[in-house]
């Protein structure tokens, strides 16, 4: 029997999740891709809590009126940018099960040029 195109994402989601874990001093960027906006969170996964985030739907990238992966890559400017007010530099990059192409790595791109390190 075929996977559906959700459950092969959360099989991958899940063997990502395996070797990714966020810190405080290095917290994991996660990233979650809907059709129409993208979202990215910092998490911390010793204490369970969201360090900052970031999506499409936030008024200046909303009002900016660009496409989706250039949307992607203001998102990541804007994740850096409030990690580095939160005094966070390195992380550790969560595509989510999505493939690490178009609006993922935009984001991931977006994040780096913002001066989050890998």
């Amino acid at each position: 029997m075929a996977l559906s195109k959700q459950d092969r994402r959360t099989r991958l989601r899940n063997r990502i999740r395996k070797t990714i874990t966020g810190t405080a001093q290095r917290p994991r960027l996660a990233v979650f891709r809907s059709n129409k906006e993208i979202y990215a969170q910092l998490i911390d996964d010793v204490s369970g809590k969201t360090i900052t985030a970031a999506s499409s739907r936030d008024k200046d990238i909303d009002a900016s009126k660009v496409n989706k992966t250039e949307a992607a890559k203001l998102v990541g400017k804007a994740i850096a940018e409030k990690a580095q007010k939160e005094g966070v530099e390195t992380i550790s990059f969560d595509r989510g099960g999505y493939l690490y192409h178009g609006r993922v790595k935009s984001l991931a791109e977006g994040a780096r040029e913002g001066g989050l390190k890998f």
